[in-house]
């Protein structure tokens, strides 16, 4: 079998297009998820048991179906229920960010969980409110705690992002099956697929490691 290894080289803008389309994907998605799952977390954490009970059944259930199904019923469904139509980009951002804010509405929780609930009563002695209490001493702390969970979040959402390729948005995964449809070329296109994502998630995956060593917390 001859190897054409040029195919790449030729396709190269298309290839940029992908990646920098799963790089702005990966951005947005997090930006958004973060504040959307804190307060979701707190949320779950009402005193009211409605918003809890509602909180709780939105989060489980992006956390208890694949993201695939996710995607597919904000592409397919959710247009039709409200009656308005959106871009692929569009939709593939709300299924990520529904997704992602959910695993980070739990991270969120368990590193406010996990502060000694004396704190909370010393600054209310103090007399601290209670959501004075949360943003100067509870949150501070409780970020410092999930910020390596969140780092590893963020490579698993930056390879998830291939999942969006199947509702036609230009990632890179989407661009890579593009020129293999179009040059048979399926070991070269695939092979260098494949290595642009290590070349781009293995730094990445560094910088957790790293993020880990650093932030860790030692009770």
């Amino acid at each position: 079998m001859t190897l054409d290894w040029g195919v790449l080289w030729d396709h190269r803008d298309q290839f940029l297009h992908g990646v920098l389309v799963t790089i702005e994907l990966t951005v947005i998605t997090m930006a958004l998820a973060m504040p959307f799952g804190l307060v979701l977390a707190f949320m779950r954490l009402s005193r009211l048991r409605v918003i809890r009970g509602l909180t709780t059944a939105f989060v489980e259930l992006f956390r208890s179906t694949p993201l695939l199904l996710q995607v597919y019923w904000a592409f397919y469904v959710l247009p039709s229920l409200l009656d308005v139509q959106f871009s692929a980009l569009t939709t593939a951002l709300i299924g990520l960010v529904c997704n992602v804010g959910s695993f980070n509405s739990e991270t969120f929780r368990a590193g406010i969980l996990s502060i000694r609930v004396g704190q909370t009563n010393a600054a209310l002695a103090l007399g601290m409110g209670r959501w004075d209490a949360m943003r100067h001493i509870i949150l501070p702390q409780a970020l410092r705690r999930v910020l390596p969970a969140l780092a590893t979040t963020w490579i698993s959402l930056f390879k998830d992002t291939s999942l969006v390729s199947t509702i036609a948005v230009g990632d890179l995964s989407y661009e890579a099956l593009q020129v293999r449809s179009e040059t048979y070329r399926i070991l070269e296109v695939l092979t260098g697929m494949a290595a642009i994502y290590w070349l781009l998630g293995y730094p990445q995956a560094k910088l957790v490691d790293l993020i880990h060593r650093r932030w860790r917390t030692v009770e």
